[in-house]
């Protein structure tokens, strides 16, 4: 049988323009070839595992950036409906003067020529110029960013603890000291090769440098600044003040959940070699385990004791249990991770009683999530990490409270004693929104 075909047939049309596709095309990839074959090779190992390693910056970074929405979720959520407002400025406000005091003088302070000191050199840092290769084995401006973060995470726990009563400048300018100063110090000791890494001391993503600083600078501001109005009767009972949302606290700590994948997967500070991915895998699995071991604890514990289920605990005893595991999530098993976080759990259900009958207003609860448990945290890290040794840990610890809690106590008395941090009785009962925002965050209900 013979195939008849006309000039115009589409079948015809086809193979003519194929076949001129192939004279053109075959002589072209032979050259490509050819090329390719005499070309470099085109990333070398280490130019790959630097491209990884700074994605995993990035990406770490961004997802702890995201958890700045967490605590101003969770804030919101947790103060009355008259003061939601002020939150959630105090909180985009915060980690807009941390991005800034971090870069004028934050990073070099913690970063640069510590070798063994106290603090590194006090000036703005700088990276090479666009279109310029990095030295080292990551982008320089992608650890700046992922550092930047931490430190903005470290002042949203002072924003939880001191809310509803604090005005909002001098816990701005308290911010950015701590931010610039505070925090920059303190982290040089270890994380910038300072003197207490050479001590041995050991926190991988920082129980004790990010949180647990963060809960000494909420514990000096809330014995100074007091308790908000209502919180404790004269007879010393507690009145229980509740927050305004419960919907919006659950959602700031599933968005802070999330963001701790970022917070101490990252922490890794590697991705270039399949063991450091595998090690990363085992953080995630670490990391998640241990905040599920401190809900499970918070929720037996809460109807063990009070035959109910406080839906708050619940909330900060996964919080709890994600800072608990930080200071090492990478060596426990997963039955460890399960316990580690469990116990900061339980810290949360018999601490917030405790701070009551102190009469130490936290209204979020910050203080036994991020400095008990971050006190835990780090001070189980001998149990799964021979090379860190327990009395290394408790001289850490004593270190980093002693030198924010008495340097931010000193802070907060003097803004205190000079521009006032506390508005008066008339302006709190009102609530901050109206005094201090001037946008209510519900308009239409009535003030509580």
């Amino acid at each position: 049988m013979t195939l008849q075909m006309s000039h115009k047939s589409p079948l015809r049309l086809g193979l003519l323009a194929a076949g001129a596709l192939a004279a053109f095309a075959v002589p072209a990839l032979a050259q490509e070839a050819t090329e390719a074959a005499a070309a470099p090779e085109f990333a070398t190992a280490a130019e790959t595992a630097f491209i990884f390693n700074t994605l995993l910056f990035l990406i770490g970074g961004f997802l702890v950036m995201f958890m700045a929405a967490g605590f101003a979720m969770l804030e919101a959520g947790m103060v009355r409906s008259k003061n939601v407002s002020m939150q959630c400025l105090k909180n985009v406000a915060l980690y807009s003067v941390a991005g800034i005091m971090f870069w004028v003088v934050g990073y070099s302070l913690m970063y640069t020529d510590v070798n063994g000191g106290y603090f590194g050199t006090p000036l703005p840092y700088s990276w090479p110029d666009a279109g310029t290769a990095n030295e080292g084995d990551y982008s320089v401006a992608s650890d700046w960013f992922f550092q930047m973060v931490f430190c903005a995470a470290t002042a949203s726990i002072v924003s939880g603890t001191l809310a509803e009563r604090i005005k909002l400048w001098p816990f701005l300018i308290f911010t950015a000291i701590l931010t610039g100063i505070l925090y920059p110090i303190s982290g040089s000791w270890q994380w910038g090769a300072g003197w207490l890494s050479e001590a041995g001391f050991s926190d991988f993503a920082g129980s004790t440098i990010v949180h647990s600083v963060g809960g000494w600078a909420a514990l000096a501001g809330a014995i100074i600044l007091g308790a908000r109005k209502g919180k404790f009767t004269a007879d010393g009972k507690v009145h229980p003040i509740p927050g305004s949302s419960m919907p919006l606290a659950t959602l700031g700590t599933f968005i802070l959940w999330l963001g701790w994948f970022g917070f101490n997967g990252a922490s890794q500070l590697a991705m270039g070699t399949n063991g450091d991915v595998s090690d990363i895998s085992r953080i995630f699995v670490n990391t998640n385990l241990a905040a599920c071991g401190g809900v499970v604890a918070a929720i037996i514990l809460t109807q063990i004791m009070y035959k109910k289920i406080d839906v708050t605990m619940a909330l900060n005893g996964a919080l709890a249990g994600l800072v608990s595991i930080t200071a090492e999530p990478l060596m426990p098993s997963p039955l460890t991770a399960i316990l580690i976080g469990a116990v900061g759990g339980v810290i949360v259900v018999f601490a917030v009683p405790m701070l009551d009958k102190l009469k130490i207003d936290d209204v979020v609860g910050a203080i036994p999530v991020h400095l008990l448990a971050g006190i835990w945290g780090t001070l189980v890290v001998p149990v799964s990490n021979a090379d860190a040794s327990f009395g290394t840990q408790i001289l850490g610890i004593v270190s980093y409270g002693v030198f924010t809690f008495v340097l931010s106590g000193i802070i907060w008395f003097i803004l205190k004693s000079t521009i006032g941090i506390r508005p008066t009785e008339e302006e709190e009962m009102a609530g901050l929104d109206m005094v201090e925002v001037g946008v209510e965050a519900y308009p239409e209900f009535t003030k509580a």
